[in-house]
């Protein structure tokens, strides 16, 4: 039989989502790459999804339900039957849901581990909608930085990424784009060709930072200080654009106040930067014409993320970089896909309930009443999530998931570190096995995912499984039968008429997309979104002073919020825990997912962490050395990698190992905080001061 090639999407929580070819032979799938014709994948897949054939056809991968009969955490099980699983599943959930402690005792608890919105967001949502289950505040990612954007310029929307050959600088401001983003570099070696410098600004020399012009070694959490420090040189030097700020700003006089407390002496003494380089930058800055920034979400991971992201995004207003191609701020393009998700998720169908963070799991696990209120969690139901591995606080997560009395149910390819902890484990279908509907928050253009083969065993899409389980609990909605199909029709098609976002997807059909696999929303090439202003703010101006930040208890301008763990304020603290460590991850896995890849582990080696030499020599440390990185809330270990790369007091662990993978059967989270960021209540994981010594 001939091969056929069908076209589908990369599902991985990156901002490139790929549009991505299958070649299938007799029913199998034996090649994925990306398509040559899609102007942003531009015929090329990352490290981690040219392995996807290897995934999906994994000799470990879970084909058949199963049910634990070890202890907790033995990882032990037997397979059984649909039809069992599902009857067990149901008669625990109906059970706790008729006890006095309600249906608010069942969590969900999922996130990115695919992005379509068929499979994370829509038949799930109806079927916990409808039963009444606690609420999960989805906000492990990009939370802080989303209200950051949304206080400044009224929605998480940026810059086109396609506008960066235009570029006259491109800033890569605390994003490592080779790993986390790598379909932008061919549009940033665009812009050097035509003379932009590129200037990589973070506290690690990433694979990212050695291929740029410059690298600026800013310490951790000191982001929103470095931003104030341009605009003060921007102000002094007269270089700011008086006419956009005049027509487009709210606030520009408070602002050059503010600014006037960040001179480049100060900044430099909160920042480690020294004050020439900074003004170096500031002057670079001004003079663009064009200048590209391109911020990620790991500057937002500590108590100012939100502000931190809120303050860069100022910068663009300050010079009317808006107003030309390759101009303005990146942190998401996210906001323009303006789908239905009322109609896909059906919040109508809910009773008023609680909500839990998902980043203090373990408190929800552990001590309901110190936080999260209501009734203990007596069920949760994992589905596109790992968190055994990722979320914070790991010591903590880990004794709430070994309660006996906690029914957990884990929807998976694989038996992860959460799946070793679960009462019955069913089978999900990969990307190559569903249909799905995909936005991107790298660039502009929709995507469609066609199933390419048979469901490999007996998984099943998620949708199906909640599908199936509405069914066995006798819920008989008529929003719990839209197959997928429908499913995505409603997302596209059911977005309010003359909505300034139903504009967007104008043209965006069902059908051109059965046809294409792909098409751009309906904005220019580059697309401009505050040339003229036009704000999405309730003023419809950049707010530099945003009364909406006021009404929150926080300071309407942009300032530095220092991280909690900051040196400086926490001395005591700080004498015994003195280096900041991160756990970005490493560029072999995304999060948790493609650990269990054995090409991609053994390219990652094992556990690791880098480590400054002037940090290392006083504590005994030489390359090869196995370390033990510890804190109050826990230790991991790791063999050390002496190295220049990271400026001196930080230390990074490129993350997410599986526990069961590392040798002490712990990860960088068992040193993570479950504490909230400024705005957005996201996670702090990189706001986290640790000691490092030998290990015996």
């Amino acid at each position: 039989m001939a091969a056929t090639i069908v076209k589908g999407a990369c599902p991985h929580d990156c901002p490139d989502t790929c549009a991505m070819l299958v070649t299938v032979e007799d029913g199998r799938a034996v090649k994925v790459a990306g398509d040559p014709d899609h102007p942003f994948t531009q015929g090329f897949l990352c490290t981690k999804v040219n392995r996807y054939v290897e995934r999906t056809y994994h000799a470990e991968r879970l084909l058949r339900p199963l049910r634990r009969v070890g202890r907790k955490g033995e990882g032990r099980f037997e397979p059984i039957s649909w039809d069992d699983a599902l009857d067990e599943i149901a008669a625990r959930l109906t059970s706790i849901a008729r006890s006095p402690d309600g249906p608010q005792a069942i969590l969900p608890y999922s996130y990115a581990g695919t992005m379509g919105f068929v499979q994370s967001s829509s038949m799930d949502r109806r079927f916990f909608h409808l039963l009444g289950a606690s609420k999960l505040d989805r906000t492990i990612c990009s939370m802080a930085g989303t209200m950051g954007m949304r206080m400044t310029v009224g929605a998480n929307i940026g810059a086109d990424a396609e506008g960066i050959p235009e570029s006259d600088l491109v800033l890569l401001w605390g994003t490592n784009t080779l790993t986390s983003n790598p379909h932008l570099w061919p549009f940033v070696l665009q812009a050097r060709e035509r003379g932009a410098p590129i200037i990589a600004i973070d506290p690690l020399r990433t694979r990212t930072a050695a291929q740029c012009d410059d690298w600026i070694a800013i310490r951790p959490g000191t982001d929103a200080a470095l931003a104030l420090g341009i605009m003060h040189v921007v102000f002094a030097e007269e270089m700011e654009d008086r006419d956009y700020l005049a027509q487009h700003t709210l606030g520009v006089e408070q602002l050059r106040d503010r600014v006037l407390e960040y001179d480049p002496d100060r900044v430099s003494s909160i920042t480690g930067i020294p004050a020439s380089r900074i003004i170096d930058l500031a002057l670079r800055y001004g003079q663009a014409r064009a200048a590209f920034i391109r911020v990620n979400y790991g500057l937002q991971r500590h108590k100012g993320g939100g502000m931190a992201v809120r303050t860069i995004a100022c910068l663009p207003a300050v010079v009317g970089h808006w107003r030309r191609p390759g101009g303005g701020v990146q942190l998401s393009t996210s906001a323009n896909f303006q789908f239905d998700k009322n109609t896909l998720e059906r919040p109508d169908l809910s009773p008023p309930v609680r909500t839990i963070n998902m980043i203090r799991l373990g408190e929800a696990l552990t001590t309901p009443n110190a936080g999260v209120g209501g009734p203990p969690v007596r069920a949760m139901i994992v589905y596109n999530s790992n968190p055994a591995a990722v979320a914070p606080d790991r010591n903590a997560v880990m004794r709430g998931l070994a309660r006996e009395d906690l029914f957990t149910v884990v929807l998976d390819h694989f038996q992860t570190d959460t799946a070793d902890w679960a009462d019955i484990v069913l089978p999900a279908t990969t990307q190559l096995e569903h249909w799905d509907l995909h936005l991107a928050y790298g660039h502009h253009y929709v995507s469609l995912n066609r199933p390419s083969i048979e469901p490999v065993g007996e998984a099943k899409p998620n949708s199906e499984i909640f599908r199936l389980l509405a069914a066995r609990m006798g819920m008989n909605h008529p929003a719990l039968r839209d197959d997928d199909l429908t499913v995505i029709r409603q997302a596209i098609e059911g977005a309010t008429p003359g909505a300034w976002q139903a504009e967007k997807l104008r043209g965006v059909t069902m059908e051109a997309l059965l046809e294409r696999g792909w098409m751009r929303l309906n904005v220019p090439k580059p697309y401009l979104p505050f040339a003229d202003g036009r704000f999405l703010t309730p003023s419809g101006k950049c707010e530099f002073y945003s009364e909406r930040m006021k009404e929150m208890g926080l300071d309407p301008l942009p300032s530095f919020t220092a991280p909690y763990e900051f040196p400086e304020d926490v001395p005591a603290l700080a004498s015994r825990f003195p280096l900041t460590l991160i756990s970005s991850p490493a560029h072999q896995f995304l999060n948790s997912t493609f650990v269990n890849i054995g090409a991609l582990r053994r390219a990652a080696r094992e556990p690791e962490l880098m480590i400054h030499p002037s940090d290392a020599e006083p504590r005994g440390i030489a390359t090869g050395m196995r370390v033990v990185v510890h804190n109050d809330r826990g230790e991991f270990t790791a063999v050390a990698r002496v190295d220049e790369s990271v400026r001196a007091t930080v230390v990074w662990a490129p993350s997410i190992w599986w526990a069961k993978y590392a040798a002490d059967g712990q990860n960088a989270n068992a040193t993570t905080s479950q504490l909230e960021t400024d705005m957005g209540h996201g996670p702090v994981f990189y706001d986290n001061l640790v000691e490092v010594m030998a290990a015996d």
